[in-house]
């Protein structure tokens, strides 16, 4: 059996270096693009087809690329929450217009089908509801905003191309780097287990009330292989764990696991509770993609002891 050739831009980053690894294990000949330098973990290198080095914003790089004829592309590269806030022609430039420029040369290299990483955040406030693809959005932010105008892109290039576009909503994706450079300890659950980890103690800077929905890194992968794998049509996937958590929850859960780890009970402190009624309950439904398969492998007493083997073994 020919091995699919897959494309993953943002190869080497956060999700992108995971996803790589991963893929690459299940028998997929993966390339990563990856922007400013390869990573130097041989074993991840060898485990590739191919590593290329550029900038997804040139053109003329990108149709070079094309010609190794990909059956699948996986968009990861985008400006973070904070970054999206920027100027707009420049924000464009690295979260919408790669989108279009990538589909409008792939599309005709015979690929097969183009994964863009979008957001729940397209959603907006959520409240006590079951959230299902066909919410209608309701962004908030620049971050959002740019995610749905992608979104829009690879709706259009579904319809009038022969690319399969499918569109992943992610929740809030936490777990250890794959590599050190990864720049992902502003993450919730990764900064609170190196705050435990380090100054034995747990801080919150919120009351501990905001409800997230958390999905670990090696079900990010498994999600994505899924729909990589599935004939079904479906344009628009959550990927999410389906469980709603307050902070207050998460750092709860981390103290009792540290406390079975080490032996030492944390002190939680957050700020003071402004609202004294508990916010509803939202769910980030995930049905749809479990029904083309999808299976979460990671609880997150799971995700939370492999934060501290990584501690531990990285002293922190």
């Amino acid at each position: 059996m020919v091995k699919k050739k897959v494309l993953v831009t943002g190869g080497s980053g956060y999700i992108g270096a995971r996803l790589c690894l991963h893929l690459a294990n299940q028998g997929y000949a993966v390339t990563p693009l990856c922007y400013s330098q390869i990573p130097s973990d041989e074993n991840w290198i060898s485990k590739m087809d191919r590593i290329i080095l550029g900038d997804i914003r040139d053109e003329v790089f990108m149709q070079e690329v094309a010609e190794y004829q990909y059956d699948v592309l996986i968009h990861l590269v985008s400006l973070d929450h904070n970054q999206s806030n920027g100027n707009p022609s420049f924000v464009s430039s690295v979260n919408i217009t790669p989108v279009w420029s990538l589909l409008d040369v792939f599309s005709k290299k015979g690929l097969e089908k183009f994964i863009y990483f979008s957001t729940a955040q397209v959603y907006g406030m959520l409240k006590d509801e079951v959230v299902t693809e066909s919410k209608k959005l309701n962004t908030q932010n620049a971050y959002g905003l740019t995610h749905q105008l992608g979104e829009l892109i690879c709706e259009h290039y579904n319809r009038t191309t022969a690319v399969g576009c499918r569109v992943v909503r992610l929740s809030n994706s936490y777990g250890a780097p794959l590599f050190e450079e990864n720049n992902c300890w502003w993450l919730v659950i990764n900064d609170l287990c190196r705050m435990a980890y380090m100054q034995k103690e747990i801080v919150l800077q919120s009351d501990g009330t905001p409800l997230r929905d958390f999905i670990h890194g090696m079900d990010v992968c498994i999600g994505v292989q899924t729909i990589i794998e599935t004939s079904a049509t479906h344009v628009i996937y959550n990927l999410s764990s389906g469980a709603t958590l307050s902070i207050m929850d998460i750092a709860k859960k981390i103290k009792a696991v540290f406390a079975s780890r080490y032996g030492i009970e944390l002190p939680i402190s957050a700020a003071e509770q402004k609202n004294k009624t508990e916010a509803k309950r939202y769910q980030l439904d995930n049905s749809l993609i479990r029904s083309i398969g999808f299976e979460s492998k990671s609880s997150l007493e799971d995700g939370i002891n492999n934060l501290f083997d990584y501690l531990e073994h990285n002293n922190g």
